[in-house]
């Protein structure tokens, strides 16, 4: 009996060694022969079939499109993909990229009037990108910097093809109240995200058709959640993983039939605390049929998946691999860049160092992902003072550079009562924000916030992430953060839509390296500050002389 289940041991043992070289191998070759499709590769005049390995190893190249029979060319002025095992070929027009308004996006028109009237007219970089692709029925990964307007890249594409904003009526009479099942579930890792989503949904929607959209958050009823849910009979969810995961366990929400399943700051939603619920959704949302895998979007008796759409400003390595896991040969869809995510390696699109995944090399993509997250029009600086100064250091920093909405981070909840008594005590007006504030505390203090009732906001890593303040002017990290993601997120919270913003870092003496090493990752310049006489002063450090305390 030892004998045996140690020869079972080592078949299985040679087994894994043989599907991790058949991967790292698959991904080597897949490579070589994937190129990145970005705006400057769309523009070329020209086909590019990556044949499966198993058929052959030669990566045909077709010249152009005028030495291709027209009944190969399925689009002209497009770039055409085959990936890998692929059953389906990406066709995206390259001149969208640089599409001036919503209407050149193939939006139905009942959408395009609910966005102007909203103010909506010219799309983002990111939203022109995704918006045609995930109408192309591809499965995507959407990362775009901090408030570029990612939210709008998924939602649009989903009410031309959900809910009463569509082209068509839907199939079997889903308008006149025979629907039972949902047609689009968002997940968000927090509350404050997925209502803030849910209001994005009911801006377009409008106040007629805001039963369209449902939330199913934590912390919220849920008796009166799931009588919501069988009296309105909403057309798509948004929720929070724990609360979508009991209703769904209780029978009471039906997504099998789902054809959209959207997982909004994916890399939180990874995390261990999830992964019961994300397990129960991902296996229920959008589940296989029998029928063909590639038919036609709009009948879901013929689709066999959902399409899976994730959407975050960094991207790490695992969220790579959970795409390539949940997804139908996703893509990776960036401002004016759409790439195969099965090309990318953990330091980025290139070649794999050796046969093994690096600390390095995850590190470096990393980095990567967190540069790709930054708002471009931030400026960057730090200021060393001591540990018991930095509250008065906040202070003349928001009278320097005349901030009216200010987000001052901290690291553990328990300071953040403190520190906002003695901004109070200093004569300004400050409100605490953490998990432990309950629903209503919460919802509280965001409206006087967004109101400009509260100029400066103390939180803790809850606010890092979905929190859409748009007069947000500055950022404070009253603690250093942990690495170069979360400083993206918070930096992020100001800055958004092209907007100016200034994030400042409180630092002491002894953690000025700790900048140091987050200025070399991210590639930007954290210039030395100190606040003086009112105004903010760039230092001299750079010159070789130290930098000057606060």
């Amino acid at each position: 009996m030892p004998a045996l289940i140690s020869s079972r041991l080592l078949i299985f043992g040679e087994s894994l060694s043989f599907h991790k070289f058949s991967y790292v191998s698959r991904n080597a070759w897949f490579r070589r022969s994937v190129c990145s499709l970005n705006l400057g590769s769309l523009g070329f005049k020209s086909d590019i079939e990556l044949v499966d390995k198993k058929e052959t190893n030669e990566v045909t190249r077709l010249s152009s499109f005028k030495d291709v029979p027209k009944s190969k060319a399925k689009v002209v002025r497009s770039t055409v993909i085959k990936a890998a095992g692929a059953q389906s070929s990406l066709e995206v027009d390259s001149s969208l990229f640089n599409a001036k308004s919503f209407s050149e996006l193939g939006l139905p028109p009942l959408l395009i009037e609910r966005l102007e009237s909203q103010g909506f007219r010219t799309p983002t970089d990111v939203q022109s990108t995704a918006i045609p692709t995930i109408l192309k029925d591809h499965d995507v990964v959407i990362q775009s910097y901090t408030g570029s307007g990612k939210t709008l890249a998924y939602l649009l594409p989903i009410l031309s093809e959900v809910g009463p904003l569509k082209e068509r009526p839907s199939d079997g009479g889903g308008e006149n109240g025979k629907r039972t099942d949902i047609e689009a579930v968002i997940v968000a890792p927090s509350r404050e995200l997925g209502m803030q989503i849910v209001r994005e949904f009911e801006k377009i929607l409008g106040p007629a058709n805001k039963k369209t959209v449902q939330q199913l958050v934590g912390g919220a009823n849920r008796s009166r959640q799931e009588e919501a849910l069988k009296k309105n009979k909403p057309a798509i969810v948004v929720g929070t993983p724990g609360r979508i995961a009991e209703i769904s366990a209780a029978g009471k929400l039906h997504t099998h039939g789902c054809r959209f399943l959207v997982l909004d700051e994916v890399d939180q939603l990874l995390s261990f605390n999830f992964r019961e619920d994300m397990h129960r959704i991902l296996e229920h949302v959008g589940r296989k049929s029998s029928a063909d895998s590639h038919g036609p979007k709009g009948s879901l008796g013929k689709r066999a998946e959902r399409q899976t759409i994730l959407v975050s400003a960094t991207v790490p390595f695992s969220v790579i691999r959970a795409a390539s896991s949940w997804g139908r040969d996703p893509l990776l869809v960036q401002a004016k860049n759409v790439i195969p995510l099965d090309s990318i390696s953990p330091s980025g699109p290139g070649t794999l160092p050796g046969n093994s995944i690096s600390t390095n090399s995850t590190s470096n993509l990393q980095g990567h992902s967190a540069i790709e997250s930054l708002p471009p029009s931030l400026k960057h600086y730090y200021c060393v003072t001591k540990l018991q100064h930095k509250v008065d250091a906040l202070r003349r920093c928001v009278h320097a550079l005349n901030a009216k909405s200010v987000i001052a981070f901290m690291n553990h909840t328990r300071q953040l009562k403190d520190t906002v008594f003695k901004l109070e005590a200093r004569g300004m007006t400050a409100s605490e924000l953490h998990g432990d504030l309950g629903k209503l505390g919460r919802a509280t203090t965001m409206k006087k916030f967004k109101k400009g009732e509260v100029r400066i906001l103390v939180t803790n890593e809850l606010s890092a992430r979905g929190l859409d303040v748009a007069e947000c002017d500055l950022v404070v990290n009253l603690d250093l953060p942990t690495d170069t993601i979360h400083y993206a997120h918070r930096a992020g919270r100001t800055g958004r839509l092209g907007r100016k913003g200034t994030v400042v870092t409180m630092c002491e003496e002894s953690e000025v390296f700790v900048v140091r090493k987050l200025q070399k990752q991210l590639g930007i310049p954290i210039s030395a500050c100190e606040f003086t006489e009112g105004k903010l002063v760039i230092t001299e450090e750079e010159k070789g002389l130290p930098a000057l305390r606060a």
